[in-house]
């Protein structure tokens, strides 16, 4: 795409990735950058940690495998991550598919679409996730989220070690899609819940948590549901 090559342009120049002076919960510097140009139009991005829109979703992966992202990382079509013109990155977003009513949390660490209509860009595991796949563009909801539960008007996040990367629980693995749906019914009262594609497996996670009484409280209440081989794991979904 066009676009694509015009963003990495931008990226290379550094006018995407212009650091901020605060840190997400355990997830390194926030990248908000300076206002860029894509296809004639200006994108201004800002740490707006009210961000809640309608619009439609894309997804990409195959060609983009392996680039980098406009915050510096890899892109991992199998990871659950996405694009997005103007939220910090990374931060993470709640996106709600409206004709089903399928959520999932994913971590932004790029940027796009840049398509008319279009707010958000899905890595093809977040796609799956959602059940858009084969669709392509579907209408979404998006709604900016936080790995420590905290509210959005409670201020600028915590500054922790880069290093330290936010929890999730690993609950169980199927095979089955279905079942890993299933489950993450039943739990998503404790925490946020999702599916992780990945080796013909389908793994169930909770998070993330960046507080650890949080990660453990919810890991004893799975537990004691049952689910006595959850884990917590420093993993990104």
């Amino acid at each position: 795409m066009k676009w694509r090559a015009e963003l990495a342009v931008l990226a290379a120049a550094g006018l995407l990735s212009a650091c901020a002076s605060t840190r997400p919960p355990g997830d390194g510097i926030v990248k908000i950058g300076k206002p860029y140009v894509v296809g004639g139009r200006t994108y201004v991005p800002r740490d707006d940690r009210s961000y809640d829109a309608t619009g439609l979703a894309s997804w990409y992966g195959g060609g983009h495998h392996g680039r980098t992202t406009a915050n510096g990382e890899k892109f991992d079509m199998n990871a659950i991550s996405a694009a997005h013109p103007t939220l910090p990155m990374p931060s993470y977003a709640e996106v709600t598919a409206l004709d089903t009513g399928r959520k999932v949390i994913v971590r932004i660490n790029d940027r796009g679409p840049f398509a008319s209509g279009r707010i958000i860009d899905l890595s093809r595991a977040a796609a799956r996730q959602l059940g858009t796949e084969k669709a392509g563009v579907v209408r979404v909801r998006v709604r900016r989220v936080y790995p420590d539960g905290k509210a959005r008007d409670e201020g600028p996040a915590r500054t922790v070690a880069a290093r330290q990367l936010p929890s999730f629980i690993q609950i169980a693995a199927f095979a089955d899609v279905d079942e890993a749906d299933r489950l993450v019914a039943a739990v998503r009262d404790v925490a946020a819940a999702g599916v992780t594609p990945g080796d013909n497996l389908y793994r169930v996670r909770l998070g993330p948590f960046a507080d650890e009484k949080a990660a453990r409280s919810a890991l004893a209440e799975v537990r004691r549901r049952g689910y006595h081989d959850a884990q917590i794991t420093s993993a990104r979904p």
